[in-house]
Order: C-alpha cells, then structure tokens, then sequence
C-alpha cells in the first residue's frame, strides 16, 4: 500500500470525526447524560455489539469498571453482554443467535440500568430484539451506529448516528463517542 493510500484513509478518518464533531454532539451530549444519570442512581450500562462492535462494547465496560483516565476512583458498573461464552453458544444454538443479548438483558437487566446497543448498520438482529427487552422491561436505551437508520434507532431514547456508510469510519467513530462517555462519567461522578 502506497503512502497516497494511507494518507487517503487517515484523512476520510479525520473528516468523518469532523462530521461527527458538527452534527452529533447534542446526541453525544445525551449519552453522556444518560450515562451519568443511570450509574448515579444505582444503575449498570449494559452494551452489546457484534464482532468489531462487541469489541468496543468490552472496552467501554472495561473503562467503567475500571477506569479511563482517573485512577484514583471507585468502579462503576457495567458489562458488555455476549462475552460469557457457555451462556453464548447455549443462547445461540437452542434459541437463535438473534436472542443472544435479549436473554441476558432480560436475566441481569433492571429498570434504571441503561443499555447501549453498538451497530454499525444500526439494524443488527440481536442488537434491536435487546432494545427491544430493554424497552418492555422499562430500561433506558441508547445506539451508536451509522448514518443508515436501522431499528434499532427507533428503540433508543438517544442516537448516534455517526455520519458516514464506511464501517470502519463507524467503528472508530464509535470509540471516540465511547471515550468521550467515559471522560464525562469521570467527571460527574464522585471518585
């Protein structure tokens, strides 16, 4: 790959971010408020996503219960769902892999807890059956995804909408949302 190449890629990543930057942030804005507002009430973040997207849904539970860039701070509590591998592969063989998430938000999942589903096309079939459980359980819902609106926009009480169709523009995207959400939870909340 030639350095035309790479440049070319590094600056579709920046102008997406850019997007980003002047169309989302009263949506990013919502997230974080949402964050703040469930972790401070006794609630969990719950995320989930396929593939790429399960990766980042991972790293933001990581970052929260963890930390991000406080060290010296309690934990806060969050899981990413889809990473207990028996409950996985049981779900997905004996129901379908589309009632993966839904099972375990209905079996963890409370009201005041918040779930944030993470897909790029924003119409993952397990993603959008999750919002949906979370919305009949009375949990709030959040989705990072794409320009294209999926159902599972429809499910949510605050989008993202990262303004791009390139998946991994999306994905990386997604993360600096995720961050930004970490950041703003630090912040709020007592250490």
């Amino acid at each position: 790959m030639n350095e035309a190449v790479l440049r070319a890629t590094i600056e579709e990543s920046i102008a997406t971010k850019q997007r980003l930057s002047q169309q989302c942030l009263p949506a990013i804005r919502s997230l974080c408020e949402l964050a703040i507002a469930t972790l401070s009430s006794g609630g969990k973040v719950m995320l989930c996503g396929n593939g790429g997207s399960s990766c980042d849904a991972s790293h933001a539970a990581g970052e929260l219960v963890g930390w991000f860039e406080k060290k010296q701070r309690r934990a806060y509590a969050a899981i990413a769902l889809g990473h207990q591998t028996p409950a996985l592969t049981a779900i997905g063989n004996d129901a379908g892999y589309e009632h993966v998430f839904s099972r375990e938000v209905q079996a963890i999942g409370k009201k005041g807890d918040l779930l944030i589903g993470i897909t790029t096309s924003g119409g993952s079939k397990n993603v959008v059956a999750a919002m949906q459980m979370a919305k009949q359980m009375g949990i709030a819902t959040a989705v990072l995804c794409g320009e294209k609106r999926g159902a599972a926009v429809d499910l949510a009480d605050v989008a993202v909408q990262v303004p791009s169709t390139n998946t991994a523009r999306i994905q990386e995207s997604h993360l600096v949302v995720v961050h930004m959400m970490c950041a703003a939870v630090e912040e709020a909340l007592p250490a």
